[in-house]
């Protein structure tokens, strides 16, 4: 089997670092980049897809809302067009970096608050994925299984690939427990583990109810502001390693 790690990267920007960017670059084997709103700056994106080259990683667009205090979790009243011009400013900005180092940008993933807006809008997640479509459609688009991401995505003949989220819980409906409330953040190595392995021998993750979810994803994020998720990655990269699966980037595995 063939399964994809992927983690947000270049998060921080000018001097300020929000994770190892260079250790966990050599754990994953695709690389989400934050692209200049939430997150990320030119010389960040251009290190982190410099890092990317060196390491064999797959690379991606971390598009997010410009709020950096906020680090793009917190919703904000754009109209579908600005939204719309919102992403594709970070997607071209990125593409043009790489692509001056020899480099393809492979994926797309929304990060935080702008994936929340897109995801329960029919109409503004058709607008941006045919923009994304329009660009590039080769682009991957990492989807939530049976999200309307993921149906739009479809409907303009993108490639998609559905994520596991490793170090976040999921209610009994398989949506993200909202971080915050007690128990939505899954970071001790015993939790990890199980929960790693049982998705990847059978894929089904237990939801913080107790009852199980089917888990229909090829690729596992871990989200580089989480505490302790450098090792956390390595945990998740160790159970991948011990199951036989063979690590591979998203733009790799996607149908």
């Amino acid at each position: 089997m063939k399964i994809d790690l992927n983690s947000d990267m270049g998060e921080g920007f000018g001097p300020y670092r929000l994770c190892d960017d260079e250790a966990m670059m050599k754990i994953v084997s695709s690389a989400n980049i934050a692209c200049g709103f939430h997150g990320g700056d030119p010389d960040t994106m251009a290190r982190m897809v410099c890092l990317a080259k060196e390491n064999g990683v797959g690379i991606g667009a971390h598009p997010g809302l410009p709020d950096r205090s906020g680090f793009g979790r917190r919703e904000m009243p754009f109209q579908p067009d600005e939204l719309r011009q919102q992403m594709l400013y970070q997607l071209g900005a990125l593409i043009a970096i790489a692509k001056s180092q020899g480099m393809t940008v492979g994926h797309f993933s929304f990060h935080a608050a702008m994936g929340n807006m897109v995801n329960r809008d029919a109409v503004l997640a058709d607008l941006m994925m045919d923009a994304i479509s329009t660009v590039d459609p080769r682009l991957v688009v990492f989807v939530t299984s049976g999200s309307e991401i993921e149906r739009a995505a479809k409907r303009a003949k993108l490639k998609t690939l559905a994520l596991f989220l490793a170090d976040r819980a999921y209610d009994g409906d398989g949506k993200l427990v909202a971080r915050g409330l007690p128990g939505a953040l899954v970071k001790d190595e015993v939790s990890v583990r199980a929960r790693v392995r049982r998705f990847l021998t059978d894929g089904i993750v237990e939801a913080i109810d107790g009852t199980t979810i089917q888990m229909p994803a090829r690729s596992i994020l871990v989200h580089s502001d989480t505490p302790g998720s450098l090792e956390l990655a390595r945990l998740v990269r160790s159970e991948i390693e011990a199951s036989g699966a063979t690590l591979t980037p998203a733009a790799e595995l996607a149908s």
